[in-house]
């Protein structure tokens, strides 16, 4: 008999009920994210494609993903919000599959709830992979008064470590859940986010202003979702708060110039 999916706002934080279960999250269909689902013993998951993005980067996890074993889809984000599982399994449509998915029967156009249940009859992964490398980077470029902390995802913030620096993440930046904490970890000078695409993927941003943080999101056609790196070196910015735009921010901008005026500030 099959059983529902476990839904999961971000795959960062599972239930353990979630060991040998279909997840559906609202997370990005990146790398770091399939990586967290085969680490934390998923059976098989459906994420968000974060509007595809730069270099596919919103759906790279799904071929990762074969290669470790684990059937995997995505749903179109313009189907569904980032960041909210109970959207994805309602109104979702799987926009990629993976090879052992589409093998199963999952395929782009069909319903998210029915691409869960065919999901049941994937086989555990068994896959070999290794763990990511140089997912969190701490510099201090010359001149700067504060550290830059890039984080592939913005589940390695790190609480009160972080305070005050400037935060690159390569996370979307839709808040998920109602509690405007989920938005950032720590009290951070400046924060960035991919914008997965648009829609509701900017929606951290009025949280952070409202705790005094500034912060801003880039285009994900202009930067690699789960890649800080790249919102940082190639992030163009699409949105941004009050607060990052008294820095001196503006759309258009490079994020790295941006960075560099929190960076000095």
């Amino acid at each position: 008999m099959s059983r529902d999916p476990i839904l999961a706002d971000t795959i960062t934080r599972l239930p353990e009920s979630a060991a040998g279960a279909v997840v559906v999250s609202g997370s990005h269909g990146g790398v770091y994210a399939a990586y967290v689902a085969r680490r934390d013993g998923v059976r098989a998951v459906i994420l968000n494609d974060a509007g595809v993005g730069k270099d596919d980067a919103g759906i790279g996890g799904l071929p990762w993903l074969d290669a470790a074993g684990m059937a995997a889809a995505t749903v179109s984000a313009a189907s569904a919000d980032i960041g909210d599982a109970a959207d994805m399994i309602s109104r979702g449509i799987v926009s990629h599959a993976n090879a052992r998915a589409a093998a199963l029967g999952v395929r782009p156009g069909q319903a998210c709830a029915e691409a869960a249940a065919l999901l049941e009859a994937a086989a555990m992964p068994d896959g070999a992979f290794a763990p990511l490398a140089e997912t969190r980077r701490v510099e201090t470029p010359r001149g700067a008064r504060r550290p830059l902390v890039l984080v592939d995802s913005a589940a390695l913030v790190r609480a009160g470590e972080d305070d005050g620096a400037v935060v690159v993440t390569g996370s979307h930046g839709a808040l998920f859940g109602s509690d405007p904490k989920n938005a950032l970890k720590a009290d951070a000078a400046l924060a960035l986010f991919n914008d997965a695409g648009g829609g509701v993927g900017t929606t951290r941003l009025p949280a952070l202003e409202a705790r005094r943080i500034a912060a801003a999101t880039v285009a994900a056609a202009s930067a690699r979702i789960g890649d800080a790196r790249s919102t940082h070196d190639d992030g163009v910015v699409c949105a941004l708060n009050a607060r990052a735009a008294a820095l001196g921010g503006c759309v258009g901008m490079r994020a790295r110039d941006l960075v560099a005026l929190a960076l000095r500030a």
